[in-house]
């Protein structure tokens, strides 16, 4: 269980309580996941990617932002998802592969078009890969938020899951503000709001809630080594008529 501040005590607001109990519960996952063998994260990135593959509401995706996953954040490892994504581009015209930029300390970021991973992707001052600002021709990158056509799918990251969409991410805010602008977006123009999946390995799933405040953004559905977990009505009607 996570340590509870209580009202007495001198973190006196309800959001302050939020983000002790945030912070613990980050301190608990980093320690599991520096204790989860490197033999069972890999069958677990194994049955992940195998559950993603044979999917329905994966192979019929068009529009799909994907992280690019770092080894030292311990994350779901989304290499051979990005190469069948990739290479699904490449053969299809309709189909457009978006992947994370961080643009300030603002919690900023944008979801930039790639079409390779060696030539597309350097390194940022965090040491995790993210695409470059300009294309191989000198052109900005085509961008999610300055798209003619809505997202299909959205694979997240994360560091801790609870079984009713919940999601705690490393405390960056990144993905929330990003979620926040966007979802905002498709209401405006009237499209349907993508799917939001999270990948997550065994440690990262708990089964109390996490912690989250107004501004954190649900998942739709959480994926791990042992299926699809669903989290509304909508998702589920998706993912099961597909």
């Amino acid at each position: 269980m996570i340590p509870m501040a209580t009202l007495s005590s001198p973190a006196g607001s309800s959001m302050e309580i939020v983000r002790l109990q945030k912070t613990a519960l980050r301190t608990i996952v980093r320690r599991e996941l520096r204790k989860f063998s490197p033999e069972v994260r890999v069958q677990e990135d194994e049955a992940i990617q195998k559950h993603l593959f044979s999917a329905e509401w994966y192979q019929n995706s068009k529009r799909i932002c994907a992280y690019v996953s770092c080894a030292s954040l311990r994350e779901v490892v989304t290499s051979h998802i990005l190469s069948d994504l990739l290479g699904k581009q490449r053969q299809y015209a309709d189909t457009k592969v978006y992947v994370p930029r961080v643009e300030d300390m603002e919690s900023q970021m944008r979801m930039l078009h790639i079409t390779n991973m060696d030539d597309d992707l350097i390194l940022n001052h965090m040491n995790i890969l993210e695409p470059t600002p300009l294309d191989s021709s000198g052109n900005p990158r085509d961008e999610v938020m300055q798209a003619n056509e809505p997202l299909d799918l959205l694979l997240l990251p994360g560091l801790a899951f609870d079984r009713k969409g919940g999601r705690l991410g490393r405390g960056g805010g990144y993905y929330d503000v990003f979620l926040q602008n966007y979802l905002l977006l498709a209401k405006d123009k009237g499209w349907k709001s993508p799917l939001l999946v999270a990948l997550a390995y065994s440690p990262q799933i708990r089964d109390d809630p996490v912690p989250v405040d107004p501004t954190d953004v649900n998942i739709d559905a959480l994926l791990s080594c042992n299926g699809i977990l669903t989290f509304n009505s909508e998702a589920e009607e998706q993912i099961s008529t597909t």
